[in-house]
């Protein structure tokens, strides 16, 4: 009886000991972190820069950040910035995101992506709104960037922005090119807008502004001497459409747009890709670079082609007294 007790009273001790041990985490698994969340501790800080406010630009803004919320949750913070259209204010945001050591860069619009590149050749770069990043300077080819820049490209496919063009005024003569000298992705367009304009055998001019100065008068001039005028994607020209729409309306001179947000606010028709998803597709390269390790010099520039449709303003096409195809989407 009494080595049995002894037994029982041996037993309970060691018990005790277990029990004490568990609650101090040695021995147990239960304090411990559950597989994966150290991954999930993981934080990004990722800083946006936006050359400037406008319809197209806030959003690819706002796809390029629901993308990632999508996929990052609650650890990736963001530190949105706009720099007015100011190159000078591209160059502060830079140089602050590169002093803060933000985990990378998205730039929406050329100046912008210019400035990230110029400021910084270690921190990855993600652009969008960008018709083409080799013409900015920024990369070496859209298959393989080589630098630490990558991107969605914003190109349109201008050639059907031309045979809308005559679809939308098919007696059109003499074709104004209208845009910002300032922003070497126009003079790109303008150039392909003329290739297409000389195969349709149509009559062309430049008319070009330094600024938004400038604007009012250039436009002047251009429905004074053309029946018909083409604006491409062009931050200058997208921020001062209300300008535009002012002359043209008056004269009776529809405008061809080169994307959905520069229509909505002055222009009469459009064939638009779409600047959200632009935003969703850098948004799924900045995922891929974060947390898979994606190289952005070996990361080719990707270009989005879905839900490009023909659109109109139905507010100008009144005003102008046109009537468009029926194949035609008004814009809500």
């Amino acid at each position: 009886m009494k080595m049995r007790k002894m037994r029982l009273v041996a037993a309970m001790a060691m018990a005790a000991m277990v029990v004490s041990m568990t609650g101090c985490g040695g021995g147990s698994d239960a304090g411990a972190p559950a597989e994966g969340d150290a991954a999930d501790a993981t934080s990004y800080n990722v800083g946006i820069m936006q050359l400037v406010e406008h319809p197209a630009l806030d959003a690819a803004t706002q796809g390029f950040q629901d993308k990632l919320k999508e996929l990052l949750g609650e650890s990736v913070t963001f530190d949105v910035q706009n720099a007015q259209g100011e190159s000078t204010n591209c160059t502060t945001i830079a140089t602050k995101f590169v002093s803060d050591g933000v985990d990378l860069i998205m730039a929406n619009a050329t100046g912008a992506v210019q400035a990230a590149a110029a400021a910084t050749g270690d921190i990855p770069v993600v652009g969008t709104s960008v018709t083409d990043y080799k013409t900015a300077g920024v990369i070496e080819e859209n298959d393989a960037p080589g630098r630490n820049v990558t991107g969605v490209s914003d190109l349109a496919p201008v050639d059907q922005q031309i045979a809308l063009l005559q679809k939308v005024n098919p007696e059109a003569k003499k074709v104004a090119i209208v845009y910002c000298s300032a922003e070497p992705n126009s003079i790109f367009q303008s150039e392909l807008a003329q290739k297409y304009l000389t195969e349709a055998g149509i009559e062309f001019k430049e008319y070009t502004a330094a600024d938004s100065n400038e604007i009012q008068a250039v436009i002047t001039n251009a429905v004074g001497e053309c029946d018909t005028v083409y604006i491409p994607t062009d931050n200058t020209m997208a921020s001062n459409m209300e300008i535009i729409k002012n002359v043209t309306i008056p004269a009776g001179i529809s405008v061809i747009t080169g994307e959905e947000g520069m229509c909505a606010t002055g222009g009469l028709a459009t064939l638009s890709i779409s600047y959200y998803e632009l935003g969703l597709k850098a948004g799924e390269m900045a995922y891929e670079i974060l947390v898979n390790g994606a190289d952005p010099a070996a990361t080719p520039i990707a270009f989005v082609s879905d839900n490009i449709v023909p659109k109109y303003n139905a507010e100008i096409a009144e005003a102008l007294g046109v009537t468009l195809p029926e194949d035609f989407e008004a814009i809500q």
